[in-house]
């Protein structure tokens, strides 16, 4: 039986983090082994709203490759390639935002928070108000059957489904109408002060943080706020000290210890920040060990994005020469 394909990406504009991990990275993972896997490097969407500075795009995209694999994406089992080695995702956009009402763009909600929300950047430009075509292009373009999408990105699905109805039926049914594929939700994870991870919040454990980095960060993590002293009791559920230690721990029993410990007042913070400290240089070990292998490689990451994209782009060109003819820019001939 043919795999249903799926497409799902990352924008280029930092490292990957814990939060990562824990969330989108594992379904990946998953994904590689039940679907056709589709993975792209979105580096044209970073420039939506770092087009200002464009100094790290590069960098980042190849480090991206190396955390990906290190993690355990295989170009022999899935395709990872880079969103600008595929051209003609370019002229699908074009063909959409020929049949895509501007209204349609302007309700997508988070491009009116973004706008309100993000006052570091210039997002007052073209790009990234048409962002959403260029996502439905990036989803089409492969002829995806599914997306994995959390709840909050479902109006985002729903904008590109509306796009592909219309091209069909206005061209003739051809694309594919994706349906969302509901990601299993990860688990939530916490930054050194407590917000949600992020790497805008700079509280962010990066995977690729040294040793000596990872203690650093710990040792400045944030722990129950209300615990003053170490002879006052804590709460482990409102740490988040705790609830990273919980992710990475191989041993429950020793969590329990903790757990008790914390809320008898019988151990202090300091002592905690070690021991998670360890326990999580070592659950990062082999990805570390297995990230420096492939970065010892030289042009490793260039070489599975080149071999991607050319796994990628035949399905890329057979669907662009399909709707050239479906607009009738082509005759066929």
């Amino acid at each position: 039986m043919t795999k249903k394909r799926v497409l799902t990406g990352y924008r280029p504009t930092g490292k990957l983090h814990l939060g990562h991990w824990f969330g989108n990275l594992q379904n990946m993972l998953t994904l590689q082994d039940d679907y056709d896997a589709f993975y792209f490097i979105a580096d044209w969407h970073a420039l939506t709203s770092d087009w200002a500075d464009t100094t790290r795009v590069r960098r980042f995209t190849e480090e991206m490759v190396l955390d990906w694999c290190a993690a355990g994406l295989d170009p022999q089992r899935c395709t990872i390639y880079r969103q600008s080695d595929v051209p003609e995702v370019a002229e699908l956009t074009l063909y959409f935002s020929m049949v895509t009402p501007m209204p349609w763009l302007e309700r997508v909600p988070s491009y009116k928070e973004q706008r309100e929300q993000v006052t570091d950047k210039d997002l007052g430009n073209l790009g990234f108000f048409m962002y959403p075509l260029l996502q439905a292009a990036d989803i089409t373009i492969v002829l995806a059957d599914v997306v994995p999408v959390g709840e909050d990105q479902l109006p985002h699905l729903e904008l590109t489904r509306e796009v592909v109805r219309r091209f069909n039926n206005t061209y003739g049914a051809y694309l594919v109408e994706p349906q969302a594929l509901i990601a299993k939700e990860g688990a939530r994870v916490p930054g050194t002060d407590g917000r949600k991870m992020s790497k805008s919040y700079g509280n962010a454990i990066f995977l690729s943080d040294s040793a000596e980095e990872i203690e650093s960060k710990v040792r400045g993590m944030i722990t129950d706020p209300a615990r003053k002293l170490k002879t006052d009791p804590g709460d482990p559920d409102i740490c988040p000290l705790h609830q990273i230690h919980k992710l990475v721990s191989s041993d429950p029993a020793d969590i329990a210890e903790w757990d008790a410990c914390c809320r008898a007042a019988e151990c202090g913070c300091v002592a905690h920040k070690k021991k998670m400290a360890a326990d999580l240089i070592e659950y990062l070990g082999e990805f570390r060990a297995r990230r420096a292998e492939l970065a010892a490689r030289p042009g490793f990451a260039w070489e599975v994005l080149e071999a991607g994209a050319a796994k990628a782009r035949p399905v890329t060109r057979e669907v662009v020469e399909a709707c050239r003819r479906l607009v009738r820019i082509d005759d066929g001939a």
